[in-house]
């Protein structure tokens, strides 16, 4: 009776027992117990089919929890990420972030060196995919992307040429634009691009600009050949950047409109009252006859205490006129309290005034040479509140490059190169 209600309430477990007993006694009494033998092989199969099916189902569950933890774990690293996307189109270099910017998360410079040009631009974001990306642009040599730090990516271009970049930062975008690679772009791209960038300086044209041409009256400046005077050359390039960059819709006034004396202390006064957005100083170099022959180019200098020994020697001649009478603390004093706050901006400027004008030059006067980006003790930027350059447009002492300064053609090519460098300039400080 107990087997039969172990069968019936299906409890197997006290099923076998009980057939392990009928078995025993049966063997023992002499009774044929294959009948129940069988009974129990049969019972034993079953459960140890039900136990498998019950481990199976464990491990299916187990595997299932581990695949939604690690699903889980890229939404979490994602989150450290700041840089969407990088990549090129045409002439651009395109970086989307994930949040909204400001133009503080970019940073540039330039670095010569012997076989090439190296351009940096310093990115303030962390990309997961910085070393897999590769990026490429016809006409550019090389563009790499390292993550440097934790938050700091490096975008290098290196080319052998000279580059011409700007970049310009939206919401949530930066776009470095490189304006003389144009081989891979049609005609009708390029056309647009130009059309694009006039609108973008538009956007900016209350901005006030203060050209002011060196020397004049008494003050000759630098002298040529056949007495070819510095005076005569920079307020002429300077006139057609007024007019150039009047058409462009900036606010532009200029220091002397023409042969007039005005102190070298006293330049700065009328950007001061305008309140000027920057200060543009137009200067020709010159050197002594024994290297005349030899030293050519154009150069841009921002202020602060001289490092070189060309920066010296150039800064002694432009202030000849006015510093005479400074002592050596009077001028320090000048460069470190006055300017200090402006010398990275101004340096900024340099930079794209200097390569714009360069850049429009050897289109037409591929013997251009790149007198670079200096640092220079001028005491007409001293008293400028804003960011202030001094541009060298050429050696009036050497026998081809004078020539050409005085060349209405020749001078209307360094207005035009040194507005682009404004439009530059403020696209990217705006």
């Amino acid at each position: 009776m107990s087997y039969l209600r172990a069968v019936l309430n299906n409890n197997t477990a006290l099923e076998i027992k009980h057939l392990k007993n009928i078995i025993k006694y049966g063997n023992k009494l002499g009774h044929n117990t294959s009948k129940y033998e069988k009974e129990l092989a049969k019972i034993r199969v079953k459960k140890a089919a039900k136990n498998t099916k019950t481990t199976k189902k464990v491990k299916i569950q187990k595997t299932k929890t581990i695949k939604k933890t690690t699903k889980t774990k890229p939404k979490t690293n994602n989150l450290n990420y700041t840089v969407k996307n990088i990549y090129t189109k045409n002439n651009m270099i395109i970086i989307d972030f994930y949040t909204n910017i400001t133009k503080k998360y970019i940073d540039y410079s330039i670095h010569k060196t012997k076989y090439s040009n190296l351009y940096l631009f310093d990115i303030k974001g962390s990309f997961k995919d910085a070393r897999p990306t590769k990026l490429q642009i016809s006409g550019i040599d090389r563009i790499y992307i390292i993550q440097k730090e934790k938050n700091l990516l490096h975008i290098k271009v290196r080319d052998k040429s000279k580059l011409n970049p700007i970049y310009i930062v939206n919401k949530k975008q930066i776009i470095i634009k490189f304006l003389n690679i144009g081989s891979n772009v049609n005609s009708n791209t390029t056309k647009t691009t130009t059309n694009s960038n006039i609108i973008n300086v538009n956007r900016y044209k209350r901005k006030v600009v203060v050209i002011d041409a060196g020397h004049g009256g008494k003050d000759v400046g630098a002298v040529g050949s056949n007495k070819k005077y510095e005076k005569k050359v920079v307020l002429a390039v300077s006139k057609y950047l007024y007019n150039i960059l009047k058409k462009r819709g900036y606010n532009v006034h200029i220091t002397r409109k023409g042969d007039t004396f005005i102190k070298v202390r006293n330049r700065t006064i009328l950007a001061n009252k305008k309140n000027a957005d920057i200060f543009l100083s137009i200067h020709a170099n010159s050197i002594a006859k024994s290297k005349a022959h030899k030293v050519k180019g154009v150069e841009t200098f921002f202020l602060s205490p001289a490092r070189s020994a060309r920066a010296k020697r150039v800064a002694a001649k432009e202030n000849s006129s006015d510093v005479r009478s400074m002592s050596k603390s009077t001028k320090n004093s000048f460069l470190t309290v006055l300017n200090q706050s402006k010398i990275t901006a101004s340096n900024k400027l340099a930079i794209d005034v200097q390569q714009n004008m360069l850049y429009t030059l050897q289109q037409r006067y591929k013997d251009t040479v790149d007198g670079g980006v200096r640092e220079g003790p001028f005491w007409v930027l001293v008293g400028a509140q804003m960011p202030s350059i001094l541009i060298e447009v050429g050696y009036i002492s050497h026998p081809t490059e004078g020539k050409r300064l005085y060349k209405s053609s020749y001078q209307k090519l360094l207005a035009k190169g040194i507005a682009n460098g404004v439009d530059s300039y403020f696209l990217k400080n705006p």
